[in-house]
């Protein structure tokens, strides 16, 4: 590995993220950050749609990245100083960080909601496609095998996946401090310091908890993430927007499976958007998912929004200027009730000329609590670990989910 200059990041969230090039480990992360795999990542929204609802909600799955990768490190760092011997596990614990959200698709979250995509999944793909697994094997041919078992959760010591992925992780950390920031929810703010100093590695588990002096600002942590979820990304404009984007999509495969029959072109479309029109998102191959992100879709929105098809271009021209559906609360009718007020709607559109399966339908979105179940957060007593759910009332008060139900209609 050749080293070049250290390069510095100005971050919103997190200040200066400074990468020395003279660390082999962050050396190699420089690298992979200029890939053009992961370049592809400023273009795609962190937030999905959620800036129709927030407007400044404009930062990407790059951002976000960099802001974990620094995380992990000043969490990993930490705890290496008192348990030398997990320094070998630096590199992978950092390269997994910056290199966890690859495989998301246009729209982020959006997209796995209207084509089915799995983001996790696709992650795993493009470990081993293109320049980025050229740099992951030049550095060294085990380091793919093992990021997958992070990915996985089968990494021999827990701690090392669970600082990506657990309930008290560094991405969630970041996407909760950054999203708050971006969205202006000042009740999304994290005192990020405490909650670092609170984290803990556990020897004989190799497990990451948390000191019982922490407990407060895990508590204040998980209250922010229940709101946040219940406020920002269930907001009932985000949920229409993506009902509309769903629904644009939905048109777009009907009018290209009317093309074969009517060998008539209906519907502009270039080759990777075509491809994700046709086929199982999961079939793609990497070089078709490498080629799709908010650019391109957004691009085909412009062309969809003069095309012949009079609901596409509609459905189109309402997504691009927020001439969102409204989305009304439902939650206190029962199964009945709520199909009932769907039909309804239905009749009053289908009575206008408009093909209903388009601009109405039922939504449901759900506020995560906290779960105990999987691999819930242990801190450290003098009995031993527990759970923070037995040692709390607040989190014991968060611990069941909300679900709300949303009628979408013009």
């Amino acid at each position: 590995m050749i080293l070049g200059k250290s390069r510095t990041y100005n971050d919103p969230i997190h200040g200066a993220i400074t990468l020395d090039s003279n660390d082999r480990t962050e050396a190699l992360l420089i690298q992979l950050i200029d890939t053009p795999e992961f370049q592809r990542l400023r273009r795609i929204r962190q937030l999905d749609i959620a800036y129709f609802t927030f407007h400044g909600a404009e930062g990407s799955r790059f951002t976000h990245s960099l802001g974990v990768m620094a995380l992990t490190r000043r969490a990993f760092d930490a705890i290496a100083t008192k348990y030398p011997y997990l320094t070998t596990h630096r590199t992978v614990v950092l390269v997994a960080a910056l290199l966890h959200d690859l495989g998301h698709g246009p729209y982020s979250h959006a997209s796995e909601e209207v084509f089915g995509s799995n983001h996790e999944i696709w992650t795993l793909r493009l470990l081993k496609f293109g320049k980025i697994a050229e740099v992951l094997n030049h550095f060294s041919t085990n380091l793919i095998t093992e990021l997958e078992s992070i990915f996985t959760k089968q990494y021999p010591v827990p701690l090392i996946y669970q600082l990506i992925s657990s309930q008290i992780d560094c991405d969630r950390l970041d996407y909760l401090e950054r999203d708050s920031y971006f969205t202006g929810a000042k009740y999304g703010q994290l005192d990020l310091d405490r909650i670092l100093l609170a984290l803990r590695f556990d020897p004989i588990s190799q497990n990451l908890v948390i000191g019982r002096k922490g407990i407060v600002a895990i508590e204040h942590y998980l209250t922010v993430r229940y709101f946040m979820y219940l406020q920002v990304y269930n907001h009932h404009k985000n949920i229409a927007a993506r009902f509309l984007l769903e629904k644009i999509f939905r048109r777009a495969k009907f009018l290209i499976a009317a093309e074969r029959h009517a060998q008539d072109e209906l519907l502009f479309s270039d080759r990777t958007m075509m491809a994700w029109l046709t086929q199982d998102p999961q079939m793609l191959t990497c070089e078709q998912y490498f080629a799709s992100d908010d650019t391109v879709f957004n691009y085909h929105l412009h062309r969809w929004r003069d095309s012949s098809d009079r609901i596409l271009a509609d459905l189109s021209r309402r997504f691009l200027d927020r001439a969102l559906f409204r989305a009304t609360d439902i939650s206190h009718l029962d199964d009945i009730q709520q199909q009932e007020r769907l039909d309804s709607w239905r009749e009053k559109l289908n009575a206008q000329g408009m093909e209903s399966k388009y601009y109405c339908g039922i939504r449901v979105a759900r506020t995560k609590g906290y779960s105990i179940y999987k691999q819930g957060i242990h801190v450290q007593t003098e009995y031993g670990l527990q759970d923070i759910a037995r040692l709390s009332p607040l989190v014991q008060a968060i611990v069941q989910p909300i679900q709300r139900a949303w009628l979408v209609h013009p």
